[in-house]
């Protein structure tokens, strides 16, 4: 038990460290980050439960004021601008992410792990995210969907650094890769 809060806690702080790359912030005020990098490989390396988990406390320290997004924000206030649905989306797509890879045993796991980041970090993330944006712009989702198009070659870029880096992670330290139950406990 005590090395599932370390592993998710650890975790938590590691989007919170991807919070001190810069940030790129389009001219419609959603930024683009390195965290969601970070979301990527707590559902690839934690697995789906503690995944969430280290997403959900991440998001809980954002919401009690402590500023570690991107750019330094924090508070509740960043739950209701045009990124709030992304920021909503983050413990789904943890979870959706290191479910697939938990249940997709077979073939690479660099390419099980990328291919389950771009289906639970940038298609569910878009989808809350484009919902979130016609919301907060007063936008229609066709609309909010054309100002996320900049986000995609990023987003597909950091779902293929995470597959590779789950790879080497589980070559150098297999029991390390908490997302295939060969190697880890129960939660």
């Amino acid at each position: 038990m005590e090395k599932n809060i370390a592993y998710i806690a650890l975790f938590a702080a590691l989007i919170a460290a991807l919070g001190l790359v810069p940030k790129l912030t389009l001219a419609f005020g959603v930024p683009i980050t390195a965290q969601s990098l970070g979301i990527m490989l707590c559902g690839t390396i934690l697995g789906a439960k503690r995944g969430g988990l280290a997403v959900l406390l991440f998001l809980l320290l954002v919401a009690i004021g402590l500023p570690l997004l991107s750019g330094g924000s924090g508070g509740l206030g960043v739950f209701v601008s045009a990124s709030a649905g992304f920021l909503l989306a983050w413990p789904l797509a943890a979870f959706i992410t290191g479910l697939i890879v938990e249940k997709w045993r077979s073939g690479s796991l660099a390419i099980v792990a990328a291919i389950a980041s771009v289906v639970g970090c940038v298609l569910v993330m878009y989808i809350f995210g484009i919902i979130g944006m016609a919301i907060v712009l007063d936008k229609t989702l066709l609309q909010a969907a054309g100002f996320v198009t900049a986000f995609i070659p990023g987003d597909i870029i950091k779902a293929v650094i995470a597959g590779l880096l789950t790879s080497a992670i589980a070559k150098a330290r297999p029991a390390s890769v908490l997302s295939r139950p060969a190697h880890n406990n129960t939660v």
